[in-house]
């Protein structure tokens, strides 16, 4: 018996490994921007800083995130192209609220035995969204481990490091009583609450068309793409909107989200029936039976980023998002929590 027959025998093929890698080549090549000095297959990535020096004082943030059970919706749906740009939206989300741009993203794709294809399509996808922000996919690691995970599935994090001039970070302290909380709408359940909401709606035909889902299938809504706000923010800073917090709504929903930028003293009252709720959180509340409160705290409920800001700059969001941005709250005097009102 050879080495390498054994070692498939054991569960792992080098070949599959080497294959994937082939196939998602190109995607990733595509992201890579002069700053990059490595290729794909390298040990590490190498990514030039010689941009920091335009800084005064930069700042790198760095994010590690997964996303979740999202990864069992596309095996049943045997769709793989959209969790990559999941994982990296997600990604640059989370340190886009501290001020940070992303620079580049690190992706780690493990499963039971590897299927090239399924592999490229994730990579594919990751690689899509890193264009899209402008932010080159380094690098990153595929993992077959048998016996680790089920036979059918894969996990998926990656890790975003970005950049933040030090006088631009976003850290909440400047957030007053009186500020307006502006909401920009989700695309569903992004990358949280799977779980739930898959155990909900388990008995479901997921692919068949719902007139209550607008037309769509269970599956469809389940894996519509987490959004990127960089776009939206970036607007905000060009149009001279200065912002004095912003939160992500991701595991811990409305409720436990907002208050991690608030500062001591300082919580938030939310109007409910102000900001528009996507079907599927109907759905899932309707066949659940799940109370409003429960629902608060495991999803976003359409509310993917909040944006605070002064009642003075108020119009300017409005004017500069348009419809892509609702008045949700305000700021409060008093303990560090959201009451949804």
């Amino acid at each position: 018996m050879t080495e390498k027959g054994a070692y498939a025998q054991a569960g792992v093929d080098i070949a599959a490994g080497q294959e994937a890698t082939k196939l998602m080549k190109t995607a990733v090549q595509a992201t890579f921007g002069s700053e990059v000095l490595s290729d794909v297959g390298t040990f590490g990535g190498l990514y030039s800083a010689m941009a920091l020096k335009e800084m005064t004082s930069p700042v790198i943030v760095a994010s590690t995130d997964g996303v979740g059970t999202k990864t069992m919706v596309a095996s049943a749906m045997n769709r793989w192209d959209t969790i990559g740009q999941d994982i990296v939206n997600h990604s640059l989300n989370d340190i886009l609220v501290q001020g940070a741009q992303p620079i580049f993203f690190l992706d780690y794709v493990a499963s039971s035995k590897l299927d090239p294809q399924k592999i490229a399509d994730v990579v594919s996808g990751a690689a899509k969204a890193c264009q899209e922000a402008n932010c080159a996919l380094l690098g990153g690691e595929t993992a077959e481990m048998p016996g680790v995970y089920q036979d059918g599935e894969l996990d998926l994090v990656g890790t975003i490091v970005g950049v933040v001039d030090k006088e631009h970070v976003i850290n909440g302290r400047s957030i007053q009583a009186g500020d307006v909380i502006f909401g920009i709408p989700s695309s569903g359940l992004h990358t949280n609450g799977y779980t739930l909401a898959r155990t909900i709606l388990t008995e479901l035909d997921w692919h068949t068309p719902y007139h209550t889902l607008g037309g769509k299938t269970v599956g469809e809504a389940l894996l519509a793409v987490h959004r990127s706000y960089l776009s939206q923010i970036r607007q905000l800073w060009f149009a001279g909107v200065d912002i004095h917090g912003l939160a992500h709504i991701t595991g811990g929903g409305l409720i436990d989200n907002p208050p991690r930028i608030f500062p001591d003293g300082l919580g938030a009252t939310f109007k409910q029936g102000s900001w528009f709720i996507p079907p599927i959180f109907s759905l899932i509340q309707q066949l659940g039976n799940i109370p409003d409160a429960e629902m608060h705290h495991v999803f976003n409920m359409g509310l993917g980023m909040l944006v605070i800001v002064t009642p003075e700059q108020a119009e300017l969001v409005k004017k500069t998002l348009g419809d892509d941005v609702v008045e949700v709250g305000e700021m409060v005097e008093g303990e560090s929590k959201v009451e949804i009102l």
